[in-house]
């Protein structure tokens, strides 16, 4: 029997394929040659043009004002680990959920060994979410510094509630962080109006950009302690780190194929428009669980809705262990993700820890026969 087409739907851990555009643009800056900062030849002009393109993109992508508050990085995770320790000292106080990936996880618990104050709010086993009033009741128990939220679960997909929560942090002298891990390029997002103070996000994800691509915003008037120093290109007559964004927190030579990649990546984000890709994925989203309803030994995790929920399925077959449905899936050509996702506390709040669960997660670019393909397997495994 001839094995099916390959099925990529695992576009949480990596958004795959990309566009075109962004396979031609990765190829081209590696031939282009130049560093960008490091020269005033054609080429290295060239480079650095193309990074500031791309700052300026994504300030005009997400609203954000001056273009020199992003700074780039190889992903999410560091710039998260530049924003957590950067920011915080001991005797601080900081509150998040307990749906968060450990990019956040881990390098808290690292800073409460060193004397940060870490309080976890828990969040509802069904939805997945945590209600705005229960964060504001933490921050305001103890004076706090910082709220950090996982915007959307990347295991169940919940889409937090954070309209209201960055103005009324700022109402009360909190900085609000948000981790658009999951939501960047998915969801419409709009740094000035949401108030955001620190935003991580990767490249790769739905920025439809390459891996070891990704950056931190870092709004105005807020200092951090740099985690990497080095060469920056600018101020190289001294030995103290640049004071200014974004050489500040760009120590080495930029991964200008991946910028580039970044860049093709957000130029089809604009033209193809947030709201398209956001529906088309309700969509896909929308028949899965429709397709696991019919189906009575699967149990779904997180909102039965589309509309509330971000492009992560978490699902189980009754019976069966996770690692099991998933080598079955791949032995249909159809790629997921089982286990704990790297996100133990969202796991424990849903009550699938320590097995983790199967999860799911279509695309932009994932057809309608590639969901149905999906969806008979799972039939097949549940019969």
């Amino acid at each position: 029997m001839d094995k099916m087409k390959p099925i990529y739907l695992d576009n949480a851990a990596t958004s795959h394929p990309k566009p075109d555009s962004v396979y031609v643009a990765v190829a081209e800056a590696l031939r282009s040659g130049g560093s960008p900062g490091r020269g005033h030849y054609q080429q290295a002009m060239s480079a650095e043009r193309l990074v500031f393109e791309t700052r300026e993109l994504l300030a005009e992508f997400f609203n954000a004002g001056s273009s020199d508050r992003f700074v780039f990085t190889a992903n999410a995770t560091t710039a998260i680990n530049q924003a957590l320790f950067g920011l915080l000292k001991p005797g601080d106080r900081v509150v998040t959920t307990m749906v968060e990936h450990n990019a956040v996880s881990r390098p808290l618990r690292a800073l409460q060994d060193r004397g940060v104050v870490v309080v976890k709010v828990a969040a509802d086993p069904q939805s997945g979410s945590v209600s705005e009033s229960a964060l504001q009741q933490a921050c305001l128990s103890e004076p706090t510094r910082l709220l950090v939220v996982n915007h959307c679960s990347n295991v169940i997909g919940s889409i937090q509630p954070i309209t209201n929560l960055g103005r009324w942090c700022h109402d009360h002298g909190i900085l609000f962080m948000l981790d658009g891990a999951q939501s960047a390029g998915y969801l419409p997002i709009d740094f000035q109006a949401l108030h955001i103070d620190l935003f991580a996000a990767p490249g790769h994800k739905g920025l439809l950009g390459p891996q070891g691509t990704g950056f931190l915003y870092v709004q105005e008037d807020i200092e951090l302690t740099p985690l990497i120093y080095g060469g920056t290109g600018a101020n190289s007559h001294s030995d103290l780190q640049p004071p200014f964004l974004p050489e500040r927190f760009e120590s080495g030579t930029q991964n200008l194929p991946g910028i580039a990649g970044l860049l093709a990546g957000l130029r089809f984000l604009v033209e193809t428009g947030v709201d398209t890709i956001r529906a088309r994925e309700v969509a896909l989203s929308d028949r899965i669980i429709k397709g696991f309803a019919s189906l009575e030994r699967v149990k779904l995790y997180g909102p039965d809705d589309a509309m509330f929920r971000g492009g992560a399925i978490s699902f189980n077959i009754a019976d069966r262990d996770p690692a099991e449905v998933g080598f079955a899936l791949d032995q249909q050509q159809i790629s997921v993700r089982v286990g704990l996702h790297c996100a133990p506390d969202a796991h424990r709040s849903i009550e699938t820890y320590p097995t983790g669960t199967v999860r799911v997660s279509p695309g932009y670019f994932t057809t309608d026969a590639e969901v149905e393909s999906f969806l008979q397997v799972i039939q097949g495994l549940c019969n």
